[in-house]
């Protein structure tokens, strides 16, 4: 065991309460949601911040110390990396993510450049036997995933955005329904279900004026996957649905045919009679067709209302009516007749 003073804590280990000088092992489980720290090994001029546990963006430069969770990411428009099965003092790891996720990258988006590359020095440590000085290995989150988790809502609504890939609107769809939902008086609870560690979106739809919060990183899961998904959900709907607010706001991150879980969600019986509307969030007019045909044809689900950028003039939403039989509303120049669509929805179920 030794010590080390670290520069960045990143966002994944919000939970911790981890001090600047922290006690390492040499030891390290490689097993997803394990903190470690890292030495950053390289400089970047793209894709090169970090989210600290404050919600703060830092720029990462090297010679940096940072604790990140050990996981594996698998994103189109950033890196794709696996959890290593053995890692040992002097490794080389990579920053899969903006949140402080840490694996080995596999592949990298040509828009991001390649990853940061980091040494490993140790598992960090935790000591939660009072008066005894017996480390075991800090893990992210503040409880633990019941698999077996049922879903129980109180007759809460859920309005559930699904997009066709990331970067396909469902944030700012989702801050604006938040916003317009509390300016009409409603008590307005958002949670982000899928995707990697990274606290932007729930921080984001917190400043549009959600009472309360959730991700699944809350509950130890660095990413998310097809096995995890649907009790994550389960999980962060109940535990929203505890504090009885009007309605939650549910984001699920990446897209529809994503790895991070999204179909099983939908495909789960209990969330998807759960759901009062489904926004879609697309790209474009042909993403905005595909992505409607899935929830249509594979999950038995009609779309509310589609936004993100295939609404972003007159031609998408004259094509998605078109094709789709569906209206388009854009988040950005129209977030208060979105949230007004939902909110007269919403309205419907109840009476």
């Amino acid at each position: 065991m030794k010590s080390i003073v670290v520069d960045k804590v990143a966002s994944v280990a919000q939970h911790n309460d981890l001090a600047a000088e922290l006690r390492l092992s040499p030891d390290i489980p490689c097993e997803e949601g394990v903190l470690i720290a890292v030495r950053v090994l390289n400089n970047k001029s793209r894709y090169n911040q970090l989210e600290l546990t404050s919600g703060r963006m830092a720029t990462v430069t090297m010679g940096d110390v940072v604790v990140g969770a050990l996981g594996h990411r698998n994103a189109l428009r950033g890196y794709s990396g696996h959890l290593p099965t053995e890692l040992a003092i002097g490794d080389h790891v990579q920053i899969l993510n903006i949140g402080g996720v840490i694996g080995i990258c596999d592949s990298a988006n040509p828009d991001v450049g390649s990853p940061f590359e980091c040494e490993v020095l140790g598992t960090v440590l935790e000591f939660p036997y009072l008066g005894e000085r017996i480390g075991v290995p800090a893990r992210a989150g503040s409880s633990t995933l019941d698999k077996d988790a049922l879903l129980k809502l109180n007759g809460v609504p859920v309005v559930a955005l699904a997009g066709t890939c990331m970067d396909s609107g469902k944030t700012a769809a989702a801050c604006a329904i938040v916003g317009r939902l509390r300016h009409l008086g409603l008590k307005v609870a958002a949670c982000k279900a899928t995707g990697v560690s990274l606290r932007r979106d729930v921080l984001a739809m917190e400043d549009a004026g959600a009472a309360d919060t959730m991700i699944f990183s809350d509950l130890g899961i660095v990413t998310t996957t097809a096995d995890n998904g649907p009790a994550l959900t389960r999980s962060l709907l109940t535990g929203l649905g505890a504090k009885k607010p009007d309605v939650i706001v549910l984001e699920l991150g990446d897209g529809l045919l994503g790895a991070y879980g999204v179909a099983a969600i939908l495909s789960d019986e209990q969330i998807r009679d759960a759901l009062t509307a489904v926004v879609l969030c697309a790209n474009d007019p042909v993403s905005a067709w595909g992505g409607a045909k899935i929830l249509r044809d594979e999950h038995g689900i009609e779309p509310a209302v589609v936004t993100g950028p295939a609404t972003d003039n007159d031609v998408g939403v004259q094509q998605i009516a078109e094709r789709l039989s569906l209206q388009g509303i854009n988040a950005l120049s129209s977030g208060v007749a979105l949230g007004d669509k939902i909110a007269a929805l919403l309205e419907k179920e109840v009476a």
